[in-house]
């Protein structure tokens, strides 16, 4: 085969060759990683659901809504957890942009009552030893007197939730205290869309956003 000669348009048509080689593997690559991804993804939030809600017999993720609480911008997932019939509480994915490195997105499980069961963080870029201390900080007994372990808290009675260096009850982690603020944050907005959907014995087709 006779070789190319190096000339300006030979060199063009080598590279476009090349381009559409790479987009086309990429093309590829993307194709069979994004199912992978996405069912990862999904096993997560089940197991997170599992974590945090009630004890429940159906498919919450299967049940899941879009629900947009009053005073915010941006809807929340919601997961309703039930037994038989009744509506024994949710699971919603809560979020913040307030974290010292960013965004930080937790679970935070209700039951029917209004107490906090449970939350699981899905992902945060917070400082290693520090802010990333979240999961297990708010699952330790307060060595102060104030709202540590969040298990069972009763929202009703607690909310809005707030660090002691804000005039609230809660320990804020040791040297994070801007994270402590940004969990807190989520876990608000998170009881904020819970205190919307209150009451009702199934999805309230009112509060859903498609």
């Amino acid at each position: 085969m006779k070789k190319l000669s190096s000339t300006l348009p030979n060199m063009l048509l080598s590279l476009g060759g090349i381009c559409v080689l790479v987009s086309g593997i990429l093309a590829v690559v993307n194709k069979v990683t994004t199912a992978p991804i996405a069912e990862a993804e999904m096993r997560a939030k089940v197991e997170a659901i599992r974590a945090v809600a009630p004890a429940f017999d159906n498919n919450p993720f299967a049940e899941k809504l879009m629900v947009l609480p009053e005073g915010e911008t941006d809807s929340l997932t919601v997961y309703p957890a039930k037994k038989g019939s009744a509506l024994v509480g949710f699971a919603i994915e809560s979020y913040t942009q307030k974290g010292f490195s960013g965004l930080i997105r937790v679970m935070v499980g209700f039951d029917a009552e209004g107490r906090l069961v449970d939350f699981s963080v899905l992902q945060h870029s917070e400082s290693p030893g520090l802010g990333s201390r979240i999961p297990e900080w708010y699952h330790e007994k307060s060595e102060t007197g104030g709202i540590r372990d969040m298990r069972g808290l009763d929202m009703k009675a607690s909310a809005p939730l707030t660090v002691s260096k804000d005039g609230g009850k809660v320990d804020a982690i040791t040297a994070a205290t801007i994270s402590s603020r940004a969990f807190l944050d989520a876990v608000n907005r998170a009881w904020r869309t819970f205190s919307s959907l209150e009451g009702t014995a199934t999805a309230p087709a009112t509060n859903s956003q498609e």
